[in-house]
């Protein structure tokens, strides 16, 4: 839309309204500066481009990659899930000052063809190097945080669709997502007994992938990561039946200080092995007429498994309103050595929050924006939307005790980044005037002042 271009209300209001799009230095991202003091904070962007190798002629350049991920992560943050969506941001005065550009005279930003070359530029091990640099950063972070005092970091992994639409490398028709799509596996860290899950991998995978697929390699590098920053710690693992495999248990087995809890696949002997229980379930619940579950145990070696686990049995059964009964077994390997119940209330079944980060990503973040033809470009475009969430989980740790500590992602880019705004520069300084009616102008300036700023 030309920003001359005028509407007009002749009869909606009491009186005759014209608008105008003629405002030449403003912009509705103004609250998205809190962007860039998370950044400074974590050093993340700085980071990450510092692992890639600009092959480009320097000659040529115009645009260097701290810039080119800078734009990228600091729109994907703002709800600018394309790199189509350059052309909307390029001469924004609030991006170009994030990017340390003049918001009045400065140069425009990247193109998306310029933005589409770098994506498709990187290869294997940039990719590596960018996925194990975030992990790091995020781990430093909270090293710092609780000043190396976690006595337990626990590690959650899980698989999730990424719904794809054209040609990509590498996409499958998945007949349990019943469609055609990629299948990455996220993973996050939580502290001590802290609600707060963290993200610090998401490795993109074909759609034909098994959930077990690359888990050792993610956990490996995982584990090495904490032990680095948390030398101490135990470090407990939390994986759905999709991982269990005799290879990822031998393992964990051999991890010195690691306790691990896993889904299992119900079949015939462990069935066996929870009728009894199962009998006592069904009593407990006609009793009541509820839901009933027991809780017991038991010594399993399936055929593939070179030595007896420890198993975990939720004999549960299930009522609901109008419907018989339901018998509903579960099974969790573990090696830990608390009571049963404990075991699988207070350590496996803490593993679903991480249903809620899933759901952040998709809806809050689009992380499935995976359109591009290239198998490794759609990886890098994961990772940079991995690293804009983790700036969100940044400015979400810096709102605790406001009304914000617990919002979504999108409700913190809502409430706190778009935010209409009016830029001046003068040579001394930058002024962003802000709505005199902002509705979260505390906890806007509480943010503000954790990440860097100072009251003038």
């Amino acid at each position: 839309m030309n920003i001359t271009q005028c509407l007009f209300f002749p009869e909606q209001y009491e009186k005759p309204v014209l608008v105008k799009f003629d405002e030449p230095y403003s912009s509705s991202d103004g609250g998205s500066v809190l962007l860039k003091g998370a950044d400074q904070k974590l050093d993340l962007t700085g980071k990450l481009s510092a692992t890639l190798v600009d092959r480009r002629e320097a000659g040529k350049v115009r645009h260097t990659f701290t810039e080119l991920i800078q734009q990228r992560v600091y729109g994907l943050a703002s709800g600018y899930a394309d790199a189509n969506d350059a052309a909307r941001i390029g001469n924004d005065p609030v991006f170009k000052m994030l990017l340390d550009r003049s918001p009045v005279s400065g140069d425009s930003l990247s193109s998306q063809s310029t933005l589409s070359r770098f994506e498709n530029s990187v290869g294997a091990r940039g990719l590596y190097r960018m996925g194990e640099k975030l992990a790091e950063t995020v781990l430093e972070r909270h090293r710092r945080r609780l000043k190396k005092k976690a006595k337990r970091v626990t590690i959650d992994l899980d698989p999730t669709d990424d719904p794809t639409h054209g040609t990509q490398q590498q996409t499958f028709f998945n007949a349990y997502y019943d469609s055609y799509c990629y299948l990455p596996v996220i993973g996050f860290v939580s502290f001590n007994d802290e609600p707060d899950q963290y993200l610090v991998a998401a490795v993109l995978r074909p759609g034909n992938a098994a959930a077990k697929d690359g888990a050792i390699a993610i956990l490996r590098r995982l584990i090495r990561l904490i032990r680095g920053k948390f030398p101490e710690a135990v470090i407990d693992v939390r994986l759905d039946g999709g991982f269990a495999c005799p290879e990822l248990f031998d393992f964990l087995d051999d991890e010195r200080r690691l306790e691990y809890v896993c889904g299992l696949p119900k079949n015939s002997v462990l069935a066996g092995e929870a009728e009894a229980l199962m009998k006592t379930a069904r009593v407990l619940s006609k009793k009541k007429e509820e839901t009933a579950h027991v809780y017991g145990e038991c010594r399993y070696e399936a055929g593939t498994w070179d030595a007896e686990r420890r198993v975990i049995i939720k004999a549960e059964v299930t009522r609901n309103p109008g419907r018989e009964p339901k018998d509903n077994p579960r099974f969790v390997v573990t090696n830990k050595k608390q009571k049963p119940k404990r075991v699988y209330e207070r350590a496996y079944c803490k593993r679903g929050e991480i249903e809620n980060r899933l759901k952040e990503l998709h809806h809050g973040m689009e992380i499935d924006r995976t359109s591009c033809p290239k198998f490794f470009a759609n990886q890098f475009r994961v990772l940079l939307t991995a690293a804009a969430y983790v700036l969100l989980q940044e400015i979400r740790l810096q709102a605790k005790h406001t009304s914000l500590a617990r919002a979504q992602v999108s409700t913190l880019r809502e409430k706190l980044l778009k935010v209409s705004a009016r830029i001046e520069e003068s040579v001394r300084r930058i002024v962003i005037h802000l709505p005199a009616t902002f509705a979260y102008v505390s906890e806007w300036t509480s943010i503000a002042k954790r990440i860097g700023a100072t009251i003038g």
